[in-house]
């Protein structure tokens, strides 16, 4: 396991500072969330992590589509955003796992799918990172990148540039997936949401 990294230490002060009040800065995004994983094509009984968890907004819309039987998990790096997420009772969901999505503990080829919103981002090491999360789905298995705003919309919240070194970008996602194990099936990037969704090579 790497030990935490200066990235990782910035990431949680990051999301640690503003957890308490992060659902009401956006509260509108989960209807969202729910047609973003309905694009997983999770069935009942399936196996499925949100990396990057947050505060659990994809939780409920992952239990509904694996059903009872099913296992949700919810990763992610920040105490206080799992607290939030166990506060909001989220976690009737999911489990929730405080890790680095780098350094998951779950055995390999054990999830049909991961659901990611807004961790590409914030990866210190994506490709590596990707590599992780690759690891510990099936072959076949589906990755979703999402955020419920495009990535230009997002640039004008933070008050950036899109440049085109932008990981995000069409073609530089591509080729990170790729570079990962990951073959990228789909692409969607407009200012009512972006999604990206990759399969696990075999």
């Amino acid at each position: 396991m790497r030990c935490m990294s200066d990235d990782h230490t910035h990431v949680q002060e990051f999301f640690g500072a503003r957890a308490a009040g992060w659902d009401r800065r956006f509260p509108d995004d989960d209807p969202a969330y729910a047609a973003a994983v309905a694009e997983l094509g999770l069935r009942e009984g399936g196996r499925v992590l949100d990396a990057g968890c947050g505060t659990g907004r994809a939780l409920p819309a992952l239990r509904a589509a694996v059903g009872p039987s099913g296992v949700v998990l919810g990763a992610d790096l920040t105490p206080e955003m799992l607290r939030e997420a166990a506060r909001a009772g989220r976690d009737r969901d999911g489990t929730l796992l405080l890790t680095d999505v780098a350094a998951l503990p779950l055995r390999s080829s054990s999830l049909d799918a991961v659901f990611a919103a807004g961790l590409i981002a914030h990866l210190p090491h994506p490709a590596e990172d990707l590599r992780e999360i690759r690891r510990v789905v099936r072959p076949g298995g589906v990755l979703a990148l999402f955020h419920p705003i495009g990535r230009a919309a997002l640039a004008a919240r933070q008050g950036r540039e899109l440049t085109p070194d932008d990981l995000r970008a069409e073609p530089n996602l591509r080729a990170l997936l790729a570079a990962a194990g990951w073959r990228m099936t789909s692409y969607v990037d407009e200012d009512t949401r972006f999604l990206a969704l990759a399969v696990r090579d075999a």
